[in-house]
């Protein structure tokens, strides 16, 4: 059953609206997913869906005839309503509460010769979704999402990852906890420099390896730089010595999986 909200004032609207700052996600555990695409993979990766808001004049008829079929509350609401609660220009018509499960690195299993990302002080947004989304393509095993200075579950996030943050073996961990990880499991740290001598191509991917991978601003900390086990570098014959940080996991991951594909 369906129910209306007109109000803007209507304390679930309100508290919507509050879901955009982080402060009020890592209070809550809750956060905002905006679009099908996104909303279907965390139905499939069994996130917890806790309602669901639609604008019927935005919604196609497809979407509608699957959100009905979810076994959570779905409240109906008029354009001026969702324009308030919705995100960039984007408008499917939908917007979920989400409630992610968080995963732990002390409960983290992975296969043997994992394919392991981390991902340390990243602070944009579409960067951290954009290496979810290629993770995902790749078949990455697991994403250490290091002292990050944006939340995993941003709505940001979620959407440049174009849900990708639900079905990637993600968690939140320090350096040292990371760090600590690989080395009770055998998983050799590849860290990416500019001036590293050895190529990206030449690392040894076929085995457990964590490519580490360092912010868009300041590079990789000097945690990294002295831990790793190696560091490889991806040949620039430009005027600037380095790629986009998404690019760069883009590069790496795929060099990975055909290696791993031999």
């Amino acid at each position: 059953m369906t129910e209306n909200i007109t109000s803007l004032q209507n304390p679930r609207i309100k508290q919507l609206v509050k879901l955009r700052d982080r402060k009020t996600r890592d209070k809550t555990g809750y956060t905002l997913i905006d679009g099908l695409r996104e909303l279907m993979l965390a139905v499939s990766s069994k996130q917890e869906i806790k309602e669901i808001f639609i604008c019927s004049p935005l919604l196609d008829e497809k979407s509608y005839r699957i959100i009905k079929k979810q076994k959570v509350s779905v409240f109906e609401v008029p354009k001026k309503v969702f324009d308030k609660i919705s995100y960039g220009d984007r408008q499917e018509g939908l917007l979920a509460v989400c409630q992610p499960k968080q995963s732990s690195i002390t409960n983290l299993t992975l296969p043997k010769n994992p394919l392991c990302v981390v991902i340390e002080h990243l602070e944009k947004p579409g960067n951290l979704g954009a290496i979810l989304r290629t993770c995902d393509g790749a078949g990455v095993d697991a994403v250490f999402a290091c002292e990050s200075l944006t939340d995993l579950y941003n709505p940001n996030v979620i959407r440049a990852s174009l849900g990708t943050v639900f079905s990637v073996n993600t968690v939140v961990c320090t350096n040292e906890e990371a760090y600590g990880y690989f080395q009770d499991h055998n998983i050799t740290s590849c860290a990416t420099a500019p001036q590293a001598v050895t190529l990206y191509s030449q690392a040894p991917f076929k085995k457990g390896i964590a490519i580490i991978l360092g912010s868009e601003h300041k590079g990789l900390s000097e945690f990294w730089k002295a831990k790793a086990d190696l560091s490889v570098g991806i040949p620039m014959r430009g005027k600037i010595d380095s790629l986009n940080v998404s690019t760069t996991s883009a590069v790496l991951l795929y060099e990975a999986l055909r290696q791993r594909s031999l």
